[in-house]
């Protein structure tokens, strides 16, 4: 099985270091790299200063409370543009609300995720989330 490369645009610090735990535990090997905000996202998906050498992620994980640019903001420049669109795009958020659901959904996200609050189900749900992401489908 190949490597997958993730992109994690998160800016809490706990939930980043449990997302990372959890992936950490597969037996699949995933570069996981981590951007803050969501200016740095789009930086990072352009190649620019300092992501000029990185490559581009087979899974992007999303959260929609960004500072700079929010997550429907970089949900959306990632599926207007024909380079990034192919990419599929989990918000996994704390929000729970309609409008951000529909909101995602009508910009093409490719699947919506509320974080569970409690850290063994937020662990379980980034491994089901990589079991089914990157076990299961056939990534570009």
């Amino acid at each position: 099985m190949k490597a997958i490369n993730i992109l994690l645009i998160e800016d809490n610090e706990g939930d980043i270091l449990l997302t990372q735990e959890a992936l950490g535990e597969s037996k699949i090997i995933n570069t996981i790299n981590v951007v803050k905000d969501g200016k740095l996202a789009i930086d990072f998906l352009t190649l620019k200063e300092p992501f000029q050498d990185e490559e581009l992620p087979n899974l992007i994980l999303l959260d929609i409370n960004l500072p700079k640019k929010n997550g429907h903001e970089v949900l959306q420049y990632i599926k207007e543009s024909a380079k990034y669109r192919h990419i599929p795009v989990i918000m996994l958020t704390t929000s729970s609300s309609e409008k951000d659901i529909n909101k995602a959904y009508n910009n093409y996200v490719n699947c919506f995720i509320t974080k569970p609050v409690d850290v063994n189900e937020f662990m379980l749900a980034v491994t089901k989330i990589e079991s089914f992401w990157i076990s299961i489908v056939q990534l570009p």
